[in-house]
């Protein structure tokens, strides 16, 4: 036969509750027992059972008392919508936690901290803006640094994410295959294809003239935040091998078009 009343005892067997926060909840009016015993005890009937249950539900939420007892006398309806928006929140915080604990774990493995997928909350600029905005400091006065910021303002919205994303791998794949012609000299010619490669990807945005492609190949070798990230693709001295490879690359069409105005 089914037990029409539950004690304090009974409770704290079933739920795991304290005796303590039982009555704290009865002398909060968040959960008072359906009835007194002839002695005075508490007495929970099976409603009261599952509204503690509910109960603790919200509390792993690590929402306030006050806010659970609202919720508590609110009809199934109301408390699945009020639900579905701490749902969002915690899908959210679910989401960060995972994105930071996959940082810590890259930059333990030795991943510098140029490359982590980090500050996606409150006035903290995300990793790659911060960069962007050194780069127009260091950078923006220059007549071709307005012609990329101009080119840039002309592409719809939409699209630069889209661009930015494909010149990021673009840049990523040429590094890594800097990173396997390492050994050779830097005026090889399989070297030199690979700095016509990223001179390619570089002129999306900006004339490729000898000026602005030397500054970058200095930034590439002087530039501590371009040189962590360069010589993740390979050894440490990858991207002195790199700005070699470009200035090669200048001199050469130079002389080219000296040789050709005689």
């Amino acid at each position: 036969m089914k037990k029409p009343y539950y004690t304090v005892k009974d409770m704290i067997v079933i739920t795991g509750v304290t005796k303590r926060t039982l009555h704290y909840y009865d002398e909060i009016n968040l959960l008072k027992p359906d009835s007194y015993s002839d002695k005075g005890y508490r007495m929970y009937n099976h409603e009261n059972l599952k509204k503690l249950r509910m109960i603790l539900l919200l509390k792993e939420l690590d929402l306030p008392l006050k806010e659970i007892t609202s919720i508590i006398e609110m009809s199934k309806q109301e408390q699945r919508t009020v639900l579905a928006r701490h749902y969002h929140v915690m899908e959210m915080k679910k989401q960060n936690l995972e994105r930071t604990l996959t940082n810590l774990n890259d930059f333990m493995s030795g991943k510098d901290i140029v490359f982590l997928d980090m500050f996606h909350k409150g006035g903290i600029l995300p990793l790659k803006e911060q960069y962007q905005k050194e780069a127009k400091y260091e950078y923006g006065h220059t007549d071709k640094y307005k012609e990329y910021e101009k080119n840039i303002e002309q592409t719809p919205e939409a699209e630069r994410a889209a661009i930015f994303e494909a010149f990021d791998q673009n840049m990523q794949d040429i590094f890594q295959r800097f990173a396997s012609l390492s050994e050779e000299s830097p005026a090889s010619k399989k070297v030199q294809q690979t700095v016509l490669e990223w001179k390619k990807y570089i002129t999306q945005f900006m004339t490729g003239d000898k000026e602005i492609l030397q500054c970058i190949a200095y930034t590439y070798k002087d530039d501590k935040s371009f040189k962590a990230y360069i010589n993740q693709f390979g050894n440490d001295t990858l991207n002195e091998f790199i700005c070699q490879a470009i200035i090669h690359h200048c001199q050469a069409e130079e002389l080219s078009n000296k040789n050709k105005s005689i």
